[in-house]
């Protein structure tokens, strides 16, 4: 909602910068999208490596009595 107001602002004050912004936004998108997928595939990875780096303590720890 913010971004959206702050486009009608910037509408108000400058229209054609707001409608520049306004056709270069999905492009840009577009352009960022596979720098989104790497940054979730190496989350991914670090999530992996600490989860095999903790596993001999959470065997070790053992589970709970239930």
């Amino acid at each position: 909602m913010i971004k959206f107001l702050l486009w009608m602002i910037l509408l108000v004050f400058c229209w054609p910068l707001a409608l520049l912004a306004l056709v270069l936004y999905p492009i840009v998108w577009l352009l960022l999208l596979p720098f989104r997928l790497l940054g979730i595939a190496v989350g991914g990875v670090f999530a992996l490596l600490k989860a095999i780096i903790m596993l001999p303590a959470r065997i070790l720890r053992g589970s709970p009595a239930r």
